[in-house]
C-alpha cells in the first residue's frame, strides 16, 4: 500500500492497541476490534462496534459501555481530535485536520498520488471485446471493450504488467453463413440469381462488402469462392479495430481460435480428458463427463454433425493461457456465458491446473433508451445501432463514462438524451467542468504569480468544505486499490463525482484568490491538489482531462 495509506493504518493500529488496553484495565472480555468508518461522516472519521459486541456479555447498555471505555483510554496521538458516544453504542473517532493536512503535502510532492505496488513484479491477462468478425461492434461490444480497457489501466497503474488480448473466432457456422450471405449480395448487385442464406446477415454493411469484393476482385467469382469469407472477415476486422482505436482500445495480442486446431491443443485437450474417463461418445456426439465432477449433465464438446461447442476450444485456449504463467487472467465476457465459463474452469481443474488466479467478469446487457423508450437491436436482422453511430452521437468520453458508470452486476440503461446533454445534468461534463475550472484557477493564479510549488501553510485550510474536500482526496489510494481487488472501475467514477462535487462546493463557499496572499497559496495549493486526483482517475478511466470547457 502507499505511504499515505500506511500512515492511517498506523492510526488505526495506535487505537485499536489503545481500546485493548482500556479493556484490560476494565475487566472486560477480549475481542476483535475493528474500525470503519461510521455511516453519519459527522460522527467522525473512524468508528468501532465494540461497546455494542460487550453489551451481551456484561449485561449492560452499551452507551454505558462506550462512555466508560472512553473515560478510560488513553490516547497519546496528535492526529486523534476527539473521541465521542453515539447511539446505539458507538465509539467515534475523530482524526486530527493536522493528518490531512499532512495528506495535501504527500499529493503534492507526488504527481502519480495513489499508485499502488500491490501488482509490482506480477503480470496480468485481461481478455475483453473478443468479438467475432461477423459485424459492426454494437453498444453491448462496447461496454464489454470500455470495461476491459478500464480493468486493464487499473491494473496498470497497481503496477501489473498488463497483456489485453483480443481472442476471436473465424470458423464455424456464423462464419459460414457470413460469407454466404456477402455472396448473396454480390450477385444480387451484379442482378445475377442469388439465394439469401437463412439467418443470413442483413445489415448494410454486407451490402458494402459486397461492393468492396466488386470493386477490388471483379464481377467474375463464381459461387462459393473462398474470398467471400476472407474478404468479409478482413473488412469487418479492420473496422473493429478503427472503432475500438477511436475510443482508445488498443490490445497486444489477438489470438484465433483455429490455431488451437491446427497445433494440435485441442486433440492434446481431448486425449488428457480421455486419460481420466472424462470424454465419451454418444448418439454421435463427444461428451464431456461433468457428472462425474458433481454437475447434474454432461455437456457436448462435439455435435452429432463435428462441429465443436465453445466448451472445447475455450479450454484449450485457457489451458494455453494457464502455460504462460501469467499472475492473474482476467476474462470479460457477457451474461450469456454464465452457463458455459464454469464447465471450462472444471475441465482446467480435472487436469490438475491452478484456476485460482482466473477471474471471470460476467457483465449484463445494456439497453439503449432514446426519449424514454428502448431502441430494439438484432445484429442478425440489421435492426441494431452499432458503436460507431453511438461515439459519433455523443463523443468518445460519452460513451466511455456510461459503460462504467453502473457496476458489471447492474443492467445498463443508456441514456442516449442524458449522454446527449452538455449541462451539469450529465456525469461526465459535471466531472470535466470541475477539471476545467481547477485549470483556469490555476491558470489565473499562475498570471499572479502564484504557484503550485508556491510556499503555502496547510494549516490556514479549516472551513468545512475545505477539510471535507481534503478527506476525499485522502481516500483515492484506497479506491484503487479496492478497484484492483474487485476489478470494478464504477467505484472510480462514482469516486471522481464525489471529488468534483466537494471542489465546486469549496469554490462556492471560499474564496480561493483574495487579498489574503498565504490563504491564497494554501487555498491554490488544495486546488492544485484536486486538479492531480481528478487528472489521475480520468487518465484510468481513459477519459480527457479539458482545461477549458
Amino acid at each position: 500500500m502507499p505511504l499515505q495509506k500506511n500512515l492511517m493504518m498506523k492510526i488505526e493500529s495506535i487505537i485499536i492497541e489503545a481500546l485493548k488496553n482500556c479493556l484490560s484495565l476494565l475487566g472486560y472480555p477480549e475481542k476483535i476490534i475493528q474500525l470503519s468508518p461510521p455511516n453519519n461522516p459527522e460522527f467522525g472519521d473512524l468508528s468501532t462496534n465494540i461497546a455494542l459486541s460487550l453489551s451481551k456479555d456484561l449485561n449492560k447498555n452499551p452507551i454505558k459501555i462506550g462512555n466508560a471505555i472512553v473515560d478510560k483510554l488513553s490516547l497519546n496521538n496528535e492526529l486523534i481530535e476527539q473521541v465521542t458516544v453515539s447511539k446505539p453504542g458507538f465509539i467515534n473517532f475523530n482524526i486530527s485536520n493536522n493528518y490531512y493536512h499532512e495528506i495535501l503535502n504527500e499529493i503534492l510532492k507526488n504527481d502519480k498520488y495513489g499508485k499502488g505496488e500491490s501488482g509490482v513484479g506480477k503480470t496480468a491477462n485481461v481478455e475483453f471485446v473478443s468479438a467475432n468478425p461477423t459485424g459492426p461492434l454494437t453498444i453491448g461490444h462496447g461496454r464489454n471493450a470500455v470495461l476491459g480497457d478500464c480493468i486493464s489501466n487499473i491494473l496498470e497503474w497497481s503496477g501489473y504488467n498488463v497483456t489485453r488480448e483480443y481472442y476471436f473466432n473465424d470458423a464455424g457456422r456464423q462464419m459460414r453463413i457470413l460469407g454466404q450471405s456477402v455472396e448473396a449480395r454480390y450477385f444480387e448487385i451484379l442482378g445475377k440469381e442469388f439465394k439469401f442464406p437463412n439467418d443470413g446477415y442483413q445489415g448494410d454493411y454486407i451490402i458494402e462488402i459486397a461492393q468492396y469484393i466488386i470493386e477490388n476482385h471483379g464481377k467474375e467469382l463464381s459461387q462459393d469462392d473462398s474470398k467471400f469469407k476472407s474478404e468479409a472477415e478482413k473488412y469487418i476486422f479492420d473496422n473493429i479495430k478503427k472503432t475500438l482505436n477511436k475510443i482508445g482500445i488498443r490490445f497486444d495480442q489477438f489470438s484465433n481460435e483455429k490455431t488451437f486446431y491446427e497445433n494440435g491443443d485441442i486433440d492434446q485437450l481431448l486425449d488428457n480428458l480421455k486419460n481420466k474417463n472424462l470424454i465419451y461418445e454418444k448418439d454421435g456426439a463427444t461428451w464431456f463427463k461433468t457428472t462425474a465432477l458433481g454437475k447434474e449433465q454432461d455437456r457436448v464438446y462435439i455435435k452429432s454433425n463435428g462441429e465443436p461447442t465453445y466448451r472445447l476450444p475455450d479450454t484449450a485456449y485457457h489451458r494455453d493461457k494457464l502455460n504462460r504463467k501469467y499472475d492473474l487472467i482476467v476474462d470479460v465476457f457477457g451474461a450469456d456465458h454464465m452457463d458455459t465459463y464454469p464447465d471450462v474452469l472444471l475441465a482446467l481443474k480435472a487436469l490438475g491446473l491452478k484456476t485460482d488466479h482466473i477471474r471471470v467478469l460476467l457483465y449484463q446487457f445494456v439497453t439503449l433508451l432514446r426519449a424514454g423508450k428502448k431502441v430494439k437491436m438484432s445484429t442478425r436482422k440489421a435492426d441494431f445501432v452499432t458503436l460507431d453511430e453511438l461515439i459519433k452521437e455523443v463523443g468518445n468520453d460519452v460513451v466511455r463514462y456510461f459503460f462504467i458508470m453502473r457496476g458489471v452486476n447492474s443492467h445498463l440503461n443508456f441514456d442516449l438524451d442524458l449522454a446527449a446533454d452538455q449541462s451539469d445534468k450529465n456525469p461526465v461534463y459535471y466531472l470535466q467542468y470541475a477539471h476545467a475550472r481547477i485549470c483556469n484557477i490555476i491558470k489565473h493564479g499562475d498570471s499572479m504569480g502564484i504557484k503550485k510549488k508556491s510556499k503555502y501553510d496547510p494549516t490556514l485550510l479549516k472551513h468545512s468544505s475545505e477539510i471535507t474536500l481534503l478527506k476525499r482526496l485522502e481516500k483515492f489510494p484506497e479506491i484503487i486499490y479496492n478497484a484492483h481487488l474487485s476489478l470494478e472501475p464504477h467505484n472510480l467514477a462514482n469516486f471522481l463525482n464525489e471529488i468534483a462535487n466537494c471542489f465546486h462546493k469549496f469554490y462556492a463557499e471560499c474564496r480561493i484568490i483574495s487579498e489574503d496572499e498565504k490563504l491564497t497559496n494554501s487555498r491554490v495549493a488544495l486546488t492544485s491538489a484536486t486538479k492531480i486526483i481528478i487528472g489521475n482517475g480520468l487518465s484510468i478511466l481513459g477519459l480527457n482531462a479539458p482545461e477549458k470547457m
